[in-house]
């Protein structure tokens, strides 16, 4: 039978909120999968939120840049091993680099083969790598084109996002900021309801549908119930649905259709460490 590690059961409870014993049991019931022995807590109706908090951090730096024109950007993460090397100016200096070049390259594998001042970006790493003494590599990385591109570092380079706006308009830059801040606070899974998997819907409504059961709700009453669950689901976890982190009166779209009626939200890239 397997049996959990501290460290295991410590993270999930960082993770979820969900009481140590609880953890525990959770993970022996799932034989060690981290996210099954999410869903089992919720099953159990346990308080765990549905947007699944970060994991399993690396130490490192995550930047977004955007080109000049707003049309282009990219995300990356430069990890290492410790955090003392990810506040060190030079290592945050690199990464800035490497992202300004990672915008002109479609795939991970293109930007790791790309000239780096006479040598690929790989071997740039592996050169790193000898110099601090610590493993240096690109743990993550995310490309956009759009109309217009805002992006948003959050403070100590753990996470970043970029917000592709649907037209260049007066105010872009501050919506296109703000909504990058919001992507990067509140996690969304989704733009909006048409872009979160059936997969996703399908185990949301499994479980939420296992809980009303266990509270004895009629069986003739649950399919309605369910509707006005999901309806908050994705209140709670696609962006333009969200509450905006800075006013919470308006929705994420609200707030954008408030500096112009006819601007949208096109999509946007979210990077964190772990």
């Amino acid at each position: 039978m397997y049996s959990p590690v501290a460290a295991d059961v410590a993270k999930l409870r960082n993770t979820t909120g969900a009481g140590m014993m609880d953890c525990k049991k959770a993970l022996v019931e799932a034989n060690g999968d981290f996210d099954q022995a999410i869903d089992i807590l919720r099953k159990k109706g346990q308080k765990v939120a549905a947007n699944r908090a970060d994991r399993d951090s690396a130490e490192g730096a995550v930047i977004a840049k955007v080109n000049e024109d707003n049309t282009l950007g990219a995300i990356i993460a430069l990890n290492c091993e410790t955090d003392f090397v990810a506040k060190n100016e030079s290592f945050v200096l690199l990464a800035h680099e490497l992202a300004e070049q990672a915008m002109f390259y479609s795939t991970k594998e293109e930007f790791l083969a790309s000239d780096f001042h006479g040598q690929t970006v790989h071997d740039k790493l592996i050169e790193q790598t000898g110099v601090i003494g610590e493993k240096i590599e690109i743990g993550a990385f995310e490309r956009m084109q759009g109309t217009y591109l805002g992006a948003y570092i959050h403070a100590g380079n753990k996470i970043a996002a970029i917000t592709a706006l649907s037209a260049k308009v007066d105010g872009g830059d501050e919506v296109a900021k703000a909504v990058s801040m919001q992507v990067a606070a509140m996690n969304p899974i989704a733009l909006d309801e048409t872009q979160v998997s059936q997969d996703t819907i399908d185990k949301e409504l499994e479980i939420e549908k296992e809980i009303l059961i266990k509270e004895g709700k009629p069986e003739a009453i649950i399919d309605n119930i369910l509707k006005g669950k999901m309806q908050k689901f994705y209140k709670d976890n696609t962006l333009v649905h969200q509450a905006f982190i800075k006013d919470s009166s308006m929705s994420v779209a609200s707030y954008v259709e408030s500096v112009n009626k006819d601007l949208k939200v096109q999509g946007f890239a979210r990077i964190a460490l772990g």
